[in-house]
């Protein structure tokens, strides 16, 4: 009797055991399921749109030396749109409006000029553009609302205008050789006048940080197409920018 008692003991023991760790398994398993509808919600699709204002320096080069290179700095003002993706991961585009200003000297000298003065024509350029952004963009946050923040990716550059104010310090013979040697010397637009291409593609990458809707980043973009539109000469437009952007929609 002793031994069947203990028998029953031992199979209604286990039983009990059996039954609370399956009970635990549910448990997990809801909690694994909770989870994982959290991070769902965290890394929901929504859109977000954001107000930047920033400095911004282009520099227009030519590999061959064969046109001026030249410095040019200004402001940069605009809009984007953010379709956030899951993962932290953002596609970005928009509109920016950018007015930059350079000057540079294009240095002549004359062989018959005993003296051997050097002369010049300084250039001085105002240039408009219009940029549309194209970037995959990831935040990687570190700490309450402070977060890092990447991007990559083309963007879209429509020269408006380009205008070209010259002062000349020349003398009379070297002022004819230009004029015969097709050298422009009064004011124009490079763009309106069919000198170089009113449409840019460069590839930016970049970076900076973020906290809560506020956003300072910096980044550079590398020009790839050749803006002259002469067979024998060449430039490329590179550009750096710094930029504070303000989220208009932000919800912690």
């Amino acid at each position: 009797m002793r031994k069947l008692l203990l028998i029953l003991f031992t199979i209604a023991g286990t039983l009990m055991m059996q039954a609370q760790e399956a009970l635990n398994e549910i448990d997990f398993r809801a909690e694994d399921s909770k989870k994982q509808s959290e991070d769902i919600q965290t890394y929901s699709f929504s859109m977000g749109y954001r107000i930047e204002a920033g400095y911004v320096q282009d520099w227009q080069h030519s590999r061959t030396n064969s046109y001026p290179n030249l410095y040019l700095h200004g402001a940069r003002v605009g809009g984007t749109f953010d379709f956030r993706l899951p993962y932290h991961i953002t596609m970005q585009t928009g509109l920016m409006y950018s007015l930059t200003y350079g000057s540079t000297e294009q240095h002549f000298r004359n062989a018959f000029d005993e003296a051997g003065q050097v002369q010049f024509v300084n250039h001085q350029i105002l240039k408009h553009n219009l940029v549309i952004p194209i970037r995959a963009t990831y935040t990687q946050k570190l700490w309450r609302e402070l977060a890092l923040y990447f991007y990559a990716g083309p963007q879209l550059q429509f020269s408006v205008s380009q205008t070209d104010h010259l002062t000349l310090n020349l003398n009379e013979e070297t002022r004819l050789w230009c004029e015969q040697s097709g050298i422009r010397l009064d004011d124009y637009n490079r763009i309106g006048d069919g000198e170089l291409h009113c449409f840019n593609v460069q590839f930016g990458v970049g970076g900076g940080l973020q906290w809560a809707a506020y956003r300072l980043y910096s980044g550079y973009d590398f020009g790839l197409n050749n803006l002259v539109k002469a067979a024998n000469q060449h430039s490329w437009e590179w550009g750096w920018f710094v930029s504070f952007s303000y989220e208009i929609n932000y919800k912690k």
